[in-house]
């Protein structure tokens, strides 16, 4: 028996970053066992990005109200559609799907499921409270519904359910910790590699120590730009041959920031801005990478990591990756704090660390990803989660509709 699933996110423009990122690894595999799966976004029909994506996508945009993305299509669309489909995930929440989704599918007996990405961390409370004092309007009646009225609120990890509960007070949801990760590399290693080295043949003998994402703040590219400043500073010798990476669309006002303190730290003859990698490029940047670097200030899966582990690539992460306990007990990389300090000391003992040693560590990097975080692990515990909260299957007695009650 096979479940018929929607999943409803902002956007499926793969420069969002991580969520999509996952949908549709996750949606590869749960298709690839029969499910069937679509996308709803709050796209423009007509972008480039809706015309590839590798899924069905019902795109309801384009309309914004600032930075918020919207569509009045989209209630209508999932009150229309929703019978087509077992069940509904949300991914991701602060963004008009989410609403739409509790709107149109809240006291239906189509259940829908949601993934808040992370979104809940209480270092966003932290860093930006006024825009935490902003949300607070809209979460008594947004946000907290969503959750309150899903099947259940689905979490990557134990940590991220746990600091999911210290953003606001007024909290109540289902929760579910499920398996999260990422699909095994294309066995093509050294396809990829020169695929990576015809751009950037300058990398082909250095020690590249790689960052590979969406330049965000809360992602620590400061830190590691000032760390590698520091430790080159103090010990030249060290740092000898090495290159950072910094693989990831850097064109925002944040990637010029980032840009022109490299400049000023004077590290712009060992950095490499590659822009946005894809496909065999971009795995061709972890199978040339010594090292993969995340100091980050909140993270709560960070699908980067999971892919330099299985490319035997080991991390150098802050104890802000939420899976840096599975990471440490494996002996997979390196762990500190989300401090400059910290990370210079995870650079230090990076370069100190004898070759041998570091290839053991790339191995047991490897061992890691495929016990902890192969996506088809990832797409199994999904389906069992949703079961587990009495989805019906095709064919199976679905719940009573209940009476709509006033909201």
């Amino acid at each position: 028996m096979s479940l018929r699933i929607l999943h409803v996110i902002s956007s499926v423009n793969p420069q969002g970053g991580g969520p999509i990122e996952g949908l549709v690894q996750l949606a590869r595999v749960n298709g690839a066992h029969g499910h069937q799966i679509e996308v709803a976004s709050l796209d423009d029909p007509q972008a480039e990005w809706v015309r590839r994506c590798p899924l069905p996508c019902h795109a309801m945009g384009p309309s914004h109200i600032g930075n918020y993305r919207y569509s009045p299509r989209l209630v209508p669309w999932l009150q229309a559609n929703r019978h087509r489909y077992d069940v509904v995930i949300v991914n991701g929440i602060w963004q008009y799907h989410a609403f739409a989704a509790w709107r149109a599918l809240s006291g239906t007996s189509t259940p829908y499921f949601v993934y808040t990405h992370g979104m809940l961390d209480p270092w966003f409370k932290r860093r930006y409270p006024l825009k935490h004092l902003k949300k607070w309007l809209f979460w008594p009646w947004a946000e907290y519904r969503l959750l309150r009225d899903a099947a259940a609120v689905l979490f990557t990890s134990e940590d991220e359910r746990r600091l999911a509960r210290q953003s606001f007070w007024l909290y109540r949801c289902n929760e579910v910790v499920v398996n999260y990760g990422t699909s095994v590399p294309p066995g093509e290693v050294e396809a990829q590699r020169q695929a990576f080295l015809a751009r950037f043949p300058q990398l082909a003998s250095t020690r590249n120590l790689l960052f590979l994402g969406r330049l965000h703040e809360k992602k620590g590219v400061d830190l590691l730009l000032q760390a590698l400043a520091a430790v080159r500073a103090r010990q030249p010798a060290l740092t000898e041959g090495v290159r950072l990476v910094m693989a990831g669309p850097a064109n925002d006002d944040y990637g010029q920031r980032m840009q022109q303190l490299a400049t000023q730290l004077g590290l712009n003859d060992i950095t490499v801005w590659t822009g946005m990698v894809s496909g065999a490029e971009k795995w061709g940047a972890f199978r040339c990478a010594d090292a993969f670097a995340l100091p980050s200030h909140q993270e709560n899966f960070g699908i980067s990591v999971a892919e330099s582990l299985a490319c035997g690539v080991p991390v150098l992460i802050s104890n802000q990756v939420n899976i840096w306990r599975e990471i440490e007990a494996d002996r997979a990389g390196l762990v500190g704090d989300d401090t400059q300090v910290a990370t210079e000391a995870l650079l230090t003992q990076w370069l100190s660390t004898p070759q041998p040693e570091w290839r053991a560590m790339g191995s047991n990097a490897q061992a890691c990803f495929n016990a902890r975080f192969r996506i088809d692990r990832a797409a199994e515990s999904l389906i069992h989660a949703m079961l587990a909260q009495s989805v019906s299957l095709p064919g199976q007695p679905a719940p009573a509709e209940p009476a709509s009650a006033p909201r």
